[in-house]
């Protein structure tokens, strides 16, 4: 067993519980307020359950072309899925903290209509199906959702903080994605710069800060969602 891989086991047993109780604080009835975090808590769940029989099985037949090409597959259609559905659930909280302006309907269909353009272009510059590997014009792609995705959030951040009518849930769940992109970003930085010196021990960092920015968005989504604990009564009968 690799280092890299025993760093995705421990990602993922913390990671598919923390997943678990998110969907599940959230089918609690805040689906209803967060539709797209919803979607996006699920969508997350799915690919993980999917994606995890397929790296082992890749990991054990590292030499079989057939299984790497099937787990590459797989892997960068999950990373799609949940980059574009990040972009929406990012899209949705604006127009959540947008509620009380008066051009939020203006600002919706724009930011709908940008995001499309935005992902429809990039993909258009992007996609080669003539190339050998999936990997090859999928990375592109799904770094340039992850940047956007990134930009609108820190414009998020901002209208929560300049507004007068903060909304401490809408903050946290911004904080916790700009953790997520942060550590990504570092992490991105580290596996780039490993493969340009030949050091991997910067790519090992680069995987284990990006999996700890992943599950501490997890857990702090988590302890938004999750039901307050009920108070007992002070008074006696």
């Amino acid at each position: 067993m690799t280092a890299a891989f025993a760093i995705q086991v421990c990602g993922w047993l913390v990671g598919v519980p923390l997943e678990f109780l998110l969907v599940a604080a959230l089918l609690r009835g805040e689906y209803r307020r967060f539709p797209f975090v919803f979607v996006y808590a699920s969508a997350s769940l799915v690919t993980t359950l999917v994606g995890i029989p397929a790296n082992v099985n890749y990991v054990l037949h590292r030499s079989d072309l057939q299984i790497s090409r099937h787990f590459a597959k797989i892997y960068w259609i999950n990373e799609g899925i949940l980059q574009a559905f990040m972009l929406a659930v990012v899209i949705s909280l604006i127009d959540r903290a947008a509620t009380h302006a008066r051009s939020r309907r203006l600002v919706r269909a724009g930011l709908i209509v940008g995001a499309l353009l935005f992902a429809g272009i990039s993909f258009a510059s992007h996609y080669r199906p003539s190339l050998k590997y999936f990997g090859y014009w999928m990375t592109p792609w799904t770094r340039d959702l992850s940047f956007g995705s990134a930009i609108l959030d820190l414009g998020l951040w901002t209208l929560l903080i300049s507004s007068r009518r903060g909304d401490r849930r809408l903050l946290l769940i911004s904080g916790a994605l700009g953790m997520q992109f942060t550590g990504e970003a570092i992490g991105e930085a580290l596996q780039s710069l490993s493969m340009a010196q030949k050091v991997g021990s910067l790519s090992l960092a680069g995987s284990i800060i990006t999996m700890l920015a992943s599950l501490a968005c997890l857990y702090v989504w988590w302890r938004t969602f999750r039901p307050a604990p009920a108070r007992q009564g002070t008074s006696q009968g």
